[in-house]
C-alpha cells in the first residue's frame, strides 16, 4: 500500500509530538498543530520565518542547527530552555534529524515538553521527603512515649509523699501535662482523626492555661483575667484549644523575655469584648 502526501500530512497533523520542518536557512517550512499549541504560534502565519522568530534559545543552539545542516549530523538536546514569542519559558527535549530532499538538507525537529514531567518528578521527590519525615516523626513519637510514663509515675509517687495538699497542685500539673502529651503523641502515631468536640466553658480552658503558665514562670509573669461570665459554652476540642492558647501565651512570654522585662511582665487573658 502506497501512502499519499495527503496521508503523510494527516499523520503529521495528528501527532501529539510537536514537529517542525526547517529548510537549510533555518526557516520554517511546516509545523504540526502540536507544535502550534506548544509555541503558541500559527503555523500558516509563521511559514518562512527564521527559527529565532518562533522561539529563542541560545547562540550555541543556532550554531548546532547550522552544523547539523552542513554536516547532516543528527543530535538530541535535553532540558533545553525555549522562550516563546509570548515570553513564556518552557523546558523541552528536542531531537534534530537532517533529511536530504531534492538536493537540499532539511531539518526535522521533534520537541517533547518536559515541564509536566519535571513537575511530576519534583512532586514525587517531595512526597518521598514527606514520607521520610513522617517515619522520623513516628519514631520520635515512640521514643517520647517511653519517658512520659516514667514522668507520670514519678509525679504520682511524689504527690503521695508531699505533706501539704497545696503542693500537690504542681504534681497534678505534671500528671495532666504528661497525659496531654501522651494524647498528642497518640494522634501523631495514628491516622488523622476528627477533633473530639464537646460543649466546654472557654474559661475552663483559660484557667488551665493560667495554671500551666504560673507553674512555668514561677511568679515572674502576672496574669490578668478579664472574663465575661455570661459567655455560653462552645463546641470545641478542649485539648487542642488549650494547646493553641498556651502557644499564644508562651509567645507573649518569649517576647517579654527578649526585652529583658520578664520580671515585670503582664499578660491579660480576655474573653470580654472591648
Amino acid at each position: 500500500m502506497t501512502i499519499s502526501d495527503a496521508q503523510h500530512r494527516l499523520l503529521l497533523d495528528n501527532l501529539t509530538t510537536a514537529t517542525l520542518l526547517l529548510n537549510a536557512d533555518l526557516r520554517l517550512e511546516y509545523m504540526n498543530p502540536a507544535a502550534e499549541m506548544l509555541l503558541a504560534v500559527s503555523g500558516q502565519r509563521s511559514h518562512g520565518q527564521f527559527i529565532s522568530e518562533l522561539f529563542t534559545e541560545s547562540t550555541e543552539a543556532l550554531s548546532s542547527l547550522r552544523q547539523a545542516v552542513e554536516q547532516a549530523h543528527p543530535f538530541t538536546k535535553r532540558e533545553a530552555q525555549l522562550t516563546s514569542l509570548t515570553g513564556q519559558t518552557i523546558t523541552v527535549d528536542y531531537a534534530v534529524t537532517p533529511i536530504l530532499h531534492q538536493g537540499q538538507t532539511l531539518l526535522l525537529l521533534e520537541v517533547h515538553p518536559r515541564d509536566r514531567l519535571l513537575r511530576i518528578t519534583k512532586e514525587e521527590a517531595q512526597l518521598s521527603k514527606q514520607e521520610t519525615t513522617k517515619m522520623l516523626v513516628r519514631g520520635l513519637a515512640h521514643e517520647i512515649k517511653n519517658p512520659l510514663g516514667g514522668i507520670r509515675g514519678a509525679a504520682q509517687l511524689l504527690a503521695r509523699e508531699l505533706p501539704e495538699d497545696g503542693l500537690r497542685d504542681y504534681t497534678n500539673v505534671i500528671i495532666e501535662e504528661a497525659d496531654r502529651l501522651r494524647n498528642l503523641v497518640d494522634r501523631m502515631l495514628g491516622s488523622n482523626k476528627l477533633p473530639s468536640l464537646a460543649m466546654t466553658n472557654i474559661h475552663e480552658v483559660l484557667e488551665r492555661v493560667c495554671s500551666l503558665v504560673e507553674a512555668e514562670s514561677q511568679g515572674c509573669i502576672t496574669l490578668v483575667r478579664d472574663y465575661d461570665p455570661s459567655l455560653p459554652d462552645v463546641l470545641i476540642d478542649s485539648e487542642q484549644m488549650i494547646q493553641a492558647v498556651l502557644n499564644i501565651v508562651r509567645n507573649a512570654m518569649q517576647a517579654i523575655s527578649s526585652q529583658n522585662e520578664l520580671r515585670l511582665g503582664r499578660i491579660t487573658l480576655r474573653s470580654r469584648a472591648l
